[in-house]
């Protein structure tokens, strides 16, 4: 592949969930070096930048080897921008100052089982005719045809009761967002604002590498899968 390649860690500082959650201390070290260290080992980037509104994560992120070029702004450090936003400012930013890029990967700062091993293979992917966008994702760990709900009364329904017998096994699997990178073609990032319906390849993972970091429960849930990782040899 040719073409320079840029990373991009969002991380703003508004968390509120898990105060100071980009930042926070995971296995002994900043979160969101992991995410760092995972794309320096990768050894694809031509650069690695953190977009976030706070001088602190700012600092620790240039600490850690990434640059911060330039400071979020306001419309994309509220509670409601999303991920494209934030990315299609990046570009814009970088454009501005005569840099592009044939591809970027956006790396999320609280992804500590991401890999430089699991970056490179993802990669590859984006060589395949009619790809323009890569996607982790997991599969779920029960099947939702097999979904319930309460109503109102407190009683429990069946959601699709042309499931309820069928075996779990005899289900298609149903997958759903990792949580961790996306890679991108940037040109069709750019040629369709983002949207990527139909363009996107699946890069599965197992559960073990995945978990979503919401609240402290699940920081803790990610810490022991981190040390069983580790333990196993497999980060």
């Amino acid at each position: 592949m040719s073409g320079k390649v840029l990373a991009i860690i969002p991380a703003r500082g508004g968390s509120k969930r898990i105060p100071g959650k980009n930042i926070k201390k995971f296995c002994g070290k900043p979160i969101i070096a992991y995410s760092i260290e995972a794309a320096k080992e990768s050894g694809v980037f031509d650069e690695i930048m953190v977009s976030t509104d706070s001088e602190e994560i700012a600092d620790i992120a240039r600490t850690l080897g990434a640059s911060v070029p330039f400071m979020r702004s306001a419309e994309t450090a509220g509670d409601f921008a999303s991920t494209k936003d934030v990315l299609l400012e990046v570009f814009r930013e970088y454009e501005k100052k005569g840099q592009l890029f044939e591809q970027a990967c956006c790396i999320y700062p609280t992804a500590p089982f991401v890999t430089g091993e699991g970056l490179r293979e993802s990669r590859k992917m984006l060589e395949k005719e009619g790809v323009a966008m890569v996607n982790p994702i997991v599969q779920f760990s029960f099947p939702p045809q097999r979904g319930l709900s309460v109503n109102e009364d407190g009683i429990i329904e069946v959601l699709h009761m042309e499931n309820r017998f069928v075996r779990s096994q005899d289900m298609e699997p149903v997958y759903h967002d990792a949580g961790q990178f996306y890679w991108y073609d940037v040109r069709a990032f750019l040629r369709n604002d983002g949207i990527m319906d139909g363009l996107s390849a699946a890069y599965i993972l197992d559960d073990l590498h995945v978990q979503d970091i919401d609240n402290e429960t699940d920081w803790e849930i990610a810490e022991m899968k981190y040390e069983i990782l580790k333990r196993k040899g497999l980060l």
